[in-house]
């Protein structure tokens, strides 16, 4: 399986990194010969030491140009570099939420173009999302297709382009060996507390990295609501992303002790409580908004209070099926797309709490280097983030009431 270096159809590759014990190396390897592809290694050098790189060179080819273009576009999605002096090809948009035809399209990895001869990051990673250059400004962004306008220039095809694969750190990683396929045999118990590492870790840095919450109704229908506002009013908690349903069942819960017209003392069903939420939320629409319900002291506790008390930014992205819906909630999508991305600055863990929507949707949008953890009851939940593309997720299957009890307990400590 050699390529010939005189090969029509061949580009020399470059790998470098911590690319043998992060299994790189092999990966690349594997998927050239999956593919129908030809290599041969012209240099390689292999670190001795923990804090030292490897670094590689290799001489790929196919039997067309286009199954090379194909096979390249997968080896650097692996963290390969093409080894070549060409700038990255441009074509203005065609109209306004309309990238050029063979457009580039993102991972959530750091990405690198060439621009008049010198590599210029790209902003702002996630994945799906196309690549807006400046050439006067000699920069460039991710875009997606609500911010495309017509005569932008965006990236063609994938020469000229880089990207920076996540490495395993080089010290004892955080909750390094949970990094398996959900199961329910995790040793949980080990697992949350090594996450309140991780928080205080993130807290603790010089400027402070923000954690970020992504929270489905379950949440208050466990009774965990209380310990995820202590979460909030503590300061270990920067940045909130939810639906309608999990602040009108706070709001409710607080209003009323129930949540879906159950007792959260009790469990028992309450004389009318089916219609708690929907009184909940015209308490609020009467007011105009959660933060002056929460002014007026008619709210006094819950998730949604603590983060008016404690200034943190809420977004609430709604649903056909959201009754209300309240005030806050951003009913179109592509606001509440644009509303969390300008809030995802700075947040170097993402926690995604029993949301299997809104998990994917954040999920799309988070750079690979964020720390991902969800936690689900359902197996299939937490896998299907990954499967959707953030792999760098963790998933830990249990009852998200139990989870927020003891990271809790955990971070009293």
């Amino acid at each position: 399986m050699k390529a010939q270096k005189n090969s029509k159809f061949s580009e020399t590759l470059l790998l470098q990194g911590h690319i043998i014990d992060s299994l790189t190396f092999s990966k690349v390897l594997d998927r050239i010969m999956e593919r129908g592809g030809r290599f041969s290694i012209d240099e390689i050098h292999v670190g001795q030491r923990k804090n030292e790189r490897s670094r590689a060179l290799l001489q790929v080819g196919a039997g067309t140009q286009g199954r090379l273009d194909e096979l390249l576009k997968e080896l650097r999605n692996l963290g390969a570099e093409v080894l070549e002096k060409e700038d990255v090809r441009l074509a203005p948009a065609p109209k306004d939420g309309v990238f050029p035809e063979g457009f580039y399209a993102t991972t959530n990895l750091e990405t690198w173009v060439r621009l008049k001869g010198r590599w210029v990051r790209v902003r702002t990673e996630q994945m799906d999302a196309g690549i807006r250059v400046n050439r006067a400004r000699s920069s460039a962004e991710t875009v997606r297709f609500g911010g495309v306008k017509r005569g932008d220039l965006f990236v063609i095809g994938h020469h000229g382009v880089k990207v920076v694969p996540l490495e395993r750190p080089r010290d004892a990683a955080l909750f390094e060996f949970m990094t398996s396929d959900a199961s329910t045999e995790k040793p949980k118990t080990v697992f949350i507390r090594q996450i309140a590492d991780a928080i205080r870790q993130t807290r603790r840095q010089s400027p402070p990295g923000k954690v970020l919450v992504v929270a489905g109704p379950a949440v208050v229908h466990t009774g965990a609501h209380k310990d995820l506002a202590w979460l909030i009013e503590r300061g270990f908690v920067q940045v909130l992303f939810a639906g309608n349903a999990l602040a009108a069942h706070d709001l409710e819960a607080d209003l009323f002790g129930t949540s879906l017209g159950l007792s959260l003392t009790s469990g028992a069903v309450t004389h009318g409580g089916h219609e708690h939420h929907l009184r909940a939320i015209n308490l609020i629409r009467r007011v105009g908004s959660i933060r002056e319900a929460v002014k007026r002291r008619k709210v006094r506790g819950g998730i949604m209070a603590a983060c008016v008390r404690k200034k943190i930014p809420f977004v609430l992205a709604g649903s056909i099926r959201d009754d209300g819906p309240l005030p806050e909630v951003l009913t179109d999508v592509l606001e509440a797309q644009r509303a969390m991305r300008r809030e995802l600055e700075g947040v170097q863990v993402a926690i995604m709490l029993a949301t299997t929507l809104h998990s994917v949707a954040v999920g799309n949008l988070l750079p690979a280097r964020v720390r991902t953890i969800c936690v689900d009851m359902n197996p299939s939940s937490v896998t299907k983030l990954s499967d959707r593309g953030t792999w760098q997720s963790i998933g830990l299957v249990t009852d998200v009431g139990y989870f927020l009890r003891q990271l809790r307990e955990d971070l009293t400590r």
